[in-house]
């Protein structure tokens, strides 16, 4: 599995948990919900996402948006 792959899916993992905390915990977990959003609206243009980094930093390799 390639790093694009593995960073979509743990992004759309951490969204899915933060509204379920949200929904059963806290409103305010929605703020974690808001701060991954950020994160791939800003990697959509700049092209850096620190998952991404660490992940390329421990062999995986990386497919077309992470090069």
């Amino acid at each position: 599995m390639n790093i694009d792959r593995i960073v979509l899916i743990f992004a759309g993992s951490v969204i899915l948990l933060s509204l379920a905390l949200t929904h059963y915990h806290s409103p305010n977990w929605v703020w974690l919900t808001v701060f991954v959003g950020a994160n791939i609206l800003q990697a959509g243009f700049t092209g850096f996402c620190p998952l991404a980094k660490m992940l390329k930093a421990i062999g995986k390799q990386p497919g077309q948006a992470f090069k």
